[in-house]
């Protein structure tokens, strides 16, 4: 992480405390469910991975500083290239509205940063993810620092030692992250993980 966009430093963290979103267990607010369903928004995969980056990197009233500086943003960009990183993308019509991005390794998807420019779009991105992830048989979603926003999906806290055994269990596991992904599909998914919980 850097200190904010303008340095040209980056450090590495490793915290005590790791934040883990369920993929198996995630626990889906029904309003959002409904809202989702109505099927406003088209959903893309890494169709704009350079977007999706530049949105996450800006500031705004809701985030008055940013962590991701140059130097995050082009080693992320050639991750892309390599392969590593994935980006989810929600659109009204052709506009980019809201999405995320991580790195997929194995069965884990390391999740980096989110965007949104109007209500509950990133949660829908996030909820298209976990239906690929779901589908995929993927293990872990980490999410790294404690966000009290992302509570309501089920996320939990797990230390350095259980979250480096699911790790060392899961990050060989070949696990495909597809580039196209049915939006019927993702309603199918989540409503059999309501039907979970």
């Amino acid at each position: 992480m850097a200190e904010n966009a303008l340095s040209e430093e980056i450090k590495f963290y490793k915290p005590n405390q790791r934040f883990i979103i369920p993929i198996n267990s995630f626990h889906i607010p029904k309003k959002l469910l409904k809202e989702f369903k109505k099927k406003k928004f088209n959903y893309e995969i890494n169709n704009n991975f350079l977007q999706v980056i530049e949105n996450c990197s800006k500031t705004s009233q809701k985030r008055a500083e940013t962590w991701i500086n140059e130097v995050i943003k082009n080693s992320y960009i050639n991750l892309f290239k390599e392969g590593f990183a994935k980006s989810i993308e929600c659109y009204d019509k052709k506009e980019l509205i809201a999405g995320l991005y991580g790195i997929h390794i194995g069965g884990c998807f390391f999740g980096e940063s989110m965007f949104s420019k109007i209500n509950n779009a990133s949660k829908f991105c996030l909820l298209f993810l976990i239906s690929i992830l779901n589908e995929n048989d993927f293990k872990v979603l980490d999410s790294q620092f404690y966000n009290p926003h992302l509570l309501q999906f089920g996320a939990y806290e797990i230390d350095d030692k259980e979250y480096q055994l699911k790790l060392k269990k899961n990050i060989n596991n070949k696990c495909i992250f597809p580039k196209k992904f049915d939006l019927e599909n993702t309603i199918y998914i989540l409503q059999s993980l309501i039907h979970k919980s």
